[in-house]
C-alpha cells in the first residue's frame, strides 16, 4: 500500500484511542508508545475515561499524522502490547 492508498491528507491531527484493563500504569505505557512514534506528542493532551464498573480505561491521544507509515507502525506497536484490549 502507499500513500494514495489512504483517504488521509498528511500531516493531519489524528486521534488514536486505545483500550485496555484499568491497571497501574497502563496510561503512562500508552503515552510512552505513542511518543516513541510522534515525539511531538503533548501527553498533558491525553484524555482518558475509565468504564462504568472501572474495569476498563479508554486512552485517547490525538497525534499530529504524517504518514500512514507512522501510524501502521504506531497500531502494530499498540496492538501488540499484553495490556491493549482495542485500538481505534
Amino acid at each position: 500500500m502507499s500513500e494514495q492508498d489512504t483517504l488521509l491528507e498528511f500531516p493531519c491531527d489524528f486521534p488514536v484511542k486505545i483500550m485496555g484493563h484499568n491497571g497501574d500504569g497502563f496510561a503512562q505505557a500508552m503515552v510512552a508508545i505513542v511518543l516513541r512514534h510522534a515525539p511531538d506528542f503533548l501527553a498533558e493532551t491525553v484524555e482518558m475515561r475509565a468504564s462504568s464498573s472501572g474495569s476498563y480505561l479508554s486512552v485517547t491521544c490525538t497525534i499530529r499524522a504524517t504518514s500512514k507509515a507512522q501510524l501502521d507502525a504506531l497500531y502494530r506497536e499498540l496492538t501488540g502490547h499484553p495490556q491493549v484490549k482495542v485500538v481505534l
